[in-house]
């Protein structure tokens, strides 16, 4: 049991409150798993908490939840506490503090979150029935589920993650309802939709969750360029597994504790597959590619992710099909192209893309290879030549400088020069012959 938390509940307890652990925590420790953070319930008022806890922070004062820390840990301590009229689909307009923790876990979202425990014996308190669903592996909202969703929205996303995280099922009433309600999903605000469609990817049972997502049609709201992957055919002699959402499938069952960014190239790789597939001699995807970086570059800025995360999705998915192409590349092309940031990336989502297909590995070995024999200072060495030494050499700074050092670098990687002496003659030449075509 962690110190922190389990110090709170006994400072509660002997003050004469009720203190129990609550939710996530609760049912991670009853699935054997190490909950990643805690949370404590109680019949406690934030003032009462706060005379117990001085340094703690009113995180939801209204709501009743503190926030008590130490050096290491820091735990959330919510009053028990009703909800009333929910109007935004989001918070509750009136909420009202209580005595009875069966008041409190009626409010929750699933019953698999609503137990409680006494840290100090063990014992858990079950009023909704949530150890008999966790035996059973179900996603069940507490009391009447559309009424759940239509409070939070978001617990829509929620139903969908925890039921891939764990591998379990969503009862059958509690689909329904997200079944009728899913075009709610478009009034949660996007970075809310977008946090949970990360976990969903990242924290185990992603294709799990995109299944689901598919089938309550929450994907058709939330990502319809996605859904659209759905019986767009591809060469079976490339792809045997079948079309190109069974192949995204396959590639996100394959993901070992992901990234986000990795998570979502992998999801986004073939996107733009569909709008630019065409039957020519065979099937064909021409310029996927490019519509692929676009897609990407709209749907993540539609979900507000930040610049960076953008641009490593956008490389992912704009070099995913450079990797059939390694064995020809010259020295200096193939040693820029084990410099794209975070390559470890790229090379476990072209590893995804082989195995979800054609099962052929030889070029991610060559690269595995290659990389091993290069070193990084071979793939990355320091520059024989800048621009600052060209105008001291007395050229006239211009456009032409960036070629002019991308032909001396190419020169450097191909190992056909090693000194600044070589690199300045390799300029100006290059120089010299542009000079001569004016």
């Amino acid at each position: 049991m962690p110190t922190l938390a389990r110090h709170i509940v006994e400072s509660l307890r002997n003050r004469g409150f009720q203190a129990y652990f609550v939710g996530g925590c609760v049912r991670d420790l009853l699935l054997d798993k190490t909950p990643k953070d805690y949370d404590v319930a109680t019949d406690a008022t934030p003032p009462e908490i706060l005379e117990l806890f001085p340094k703690a922070l009113q995180v939801g004062a209204h709501f009743g939840v503190m926030l008590v820390r130490d050096e290491a840990q820091q735990v959330e301590v919510a009053t028990f506490r009703s909800d009333h009229n929910y109007l935004d689909g989001r918070h509750p307009s009136q909420v009202r503090f209580e005595k009875d923790a069966k008041l409190d876990v009626q409010r929750r979202d699933f019953t698999i979150n609503a137990m409680l425990m006494d840290p100090l014996t063990g014992e858990v308190l079950d009023y909704v029935g949530g150890k008999d669903d966790l035996a059973a592996g179900l996603i069940r909202a507490i009391g009447e589920p559309e009424a759940r969703f239509r409070e939070d929205h978001l617990r829509m996303l929620r139903a969908v993650r925890f039921a891939a995280r764990f591998g379990f099922e969503i009862e059958s009433r509690t689909e329904a309802a997200l079944v009728r309600l899913h075009p709610l999903i478009l009034d949660v605000a996007p970075e809310r939709n977008r946090d949970e469609l990360v976990r969903i990817l990242t924290e185990g049972g992603a294709r799990r969750g995109l299944e689901i997502l598919f089938r309550t049609e929450l994907l058709s709201e939330l990502l319809p360029e996605v859904a659209a992957m759905k019986g767009v055919e591809q060469p079976p002699e490339f792809h045997p597994e079948g079309d190109v959402w069974t192949h995204t499938l396959i590639m996100l069952e394959g993901l070992k504790n992901p990234t986000p960014a990795l998570a979502l190239g992998v999801l986004l790789h073939d996107v733009g597959k569909p709008p630019t597939f065409r039957r020519a001699d065979r099937i064909r995807f021409d310029g996927h590619v490019e519509a692929g970086v676009e897609i990407t570059r709209r749907i993540m800025n539609r979900f507000r992710f930040s610049n960076e995360e953008i641009r490593q999705v956008e490389a992912l998915v704009g070099n995913h099909m450079k990797f059939k192409d390694v064995p020809a590349m010259r020295e200096s092309t193939l040693k820029r192209f084990f410099r794209l940031d975070r390559f470890d990336e790229h090379l476990e989502l072209h590893r995804l893309d082989c195995l979800s297909s054609h099962g052929n590995l030889d070029n991610y070995q060559f690269v595995q290879g290659k990389a091993h024999e290069l070193g990084k200072e071979q793939i990355s060495p320091p520059p024989l030549l800048t621009g600052h030494d060209l105008i001291q050499a007395g050229y006239t700074p211009g456009p032409e400088f960036g070629s002019i050092l991308k032909a001396v670098e190419d020169a450097q990687l191909e190992g056909r020069i090693a000194s600044k002496e070589e690199a300045l003659e390799i300029a100006s030449a290059q120089i010299n012959r542009r000079l001569a075509s004016q």
